[in-house]
Formats: C-alpha cells, sequence, structure tokens
C-alpha cells in the first residue's frame, strides 16, 4: 500500500502535467449524457403527461373561479311584466 506522501507525490505530478483542452468538448459532453440520462419517449411521455395535468388544472380552476371564457355570459333579456 503506498504511503501518503507517495500518493501526494503521484497526485501533484498529474497535475503539474495536465493541459486542459481548448474549451468545451459538447460533442463528448452530449454524447455521455445521451447515454446516462433516460430514454427520449421517456422523457417526452413524462412532459406530456405533466402538460395535460397542467392543462386540466387551469381548465377546472378557471371554471370554479369562472374566469374568463369559461365563466357564465350574460345574458340581456327584458322580461314583460
Amino acid at each position: 500500500m503506498p504511503s501518503e506522501a507517495d500518493v501526494s507525490r503521484a497526485i501533484r505530478a498529474e497535475v503539474e502535467t495536465w493541459n486542459p483542452r481548448r474549451g468545451p468538448d459538447w460533442s463528448d459532453l452530449m454524447i455521455r449524457l445521451a447515454a446516462a440520462g433516460p430514454a427520449p419517449w421517456v422523457i417526452y411521455t413524462a412532459a406530456s403527461a405533466a402538460l395535460v395535468v397542467i392543462l386540466l388544472t387551469a381548465f377546472v380552476v378557471g371554471s370554479y373561479l369562472q374566469i374568463g371564457a369559461l365563466a357564465p355570459q350574460p345574458i340581456d333579456t327584458h322580461v314583460p311584466h
């Protein structure tokens, strides 16, 4: 088992010789994210379900609060006495 000094020396040597690449490697990053994340159909299905829930909730709340076009419209009537 290497001593703490050996590990420290190895890390220091690695850090001192490391040179960053020029700019981020977006293509490599996107490939790794695509491989690590869920499948696109799972994301699209979850997003669609969330959108349906949001729209239905907005419709129900708007109907209950009688907001906008969902509110009952007044009808002008003149009933003779």
